[in-house]
């Protein structure tokens, strides 16, 4: 990466908190590819137009949203930074990435146990580290969630 690259990321991982980072998130997962001012200022319960109009204009002068002629608002560029680094993104889904390990480890315990019920001591180490694995992943899971936008 270059050091302008570097700057850039600098700069919008800076920016990019409290309602400004709220409203990102909105426009991630928003259904609609573009959204007008009114409209994301009813979706977060914003206290004016004016408000949303300000953050909307803030993530459009980081080069994160378009702006069309008819004032509505698209996502241009997707950033991972802060908290979003932890997402992964699937249609307008936004799901915290540790939840695919999760679901993994849980389901290969389960199928173990089901498969080879059979209690050995090869077992009883299988069973454990896979637990353990499941309850590390889905704490993580569950970390990450909460501090989502």
């Amino acid at each position: 990466m270059s050091r302008e690259t570097v700057g850039i990321e600098d700069k919008i991982e800076s920016e990019l908190k409290g309602t400004t980072l709220l409203v990102y998130w909105e426009m991630l997962k928003a259904d609609k590819e573009h959204a007008g001012v009114r409209e994301v200022q009813r979706t977060l319960g914003l206290s004016s137009p004016s408000v949303a109009l300000y953050h909307l204009e803030k993530l459009r002068g980081l080069g994160l949203l378009t702006k069309d002629r008819w004032g509505k608002y698209a996502v241009m560029r997707r950033v991972k930074v802060g908290v979003l680094q932890f997402f992964t993104n699937i249609g307008r889904f936004s799901l915290p990435r540790f939840l695919f390990y999760a679901v993994f480890f849980t389901t290969a315990l389960f199928t173990y146990i089901i498969q080879y019920g059979a209690v050995t001591v090869d077992s009883i180490v299988v069973m454990l580290f896979g637990s353990f694995a499941s309850i590390a992943f889905w704490y993580e899971t569950i970390r990450i969630w909460k501090r989502k936008p």
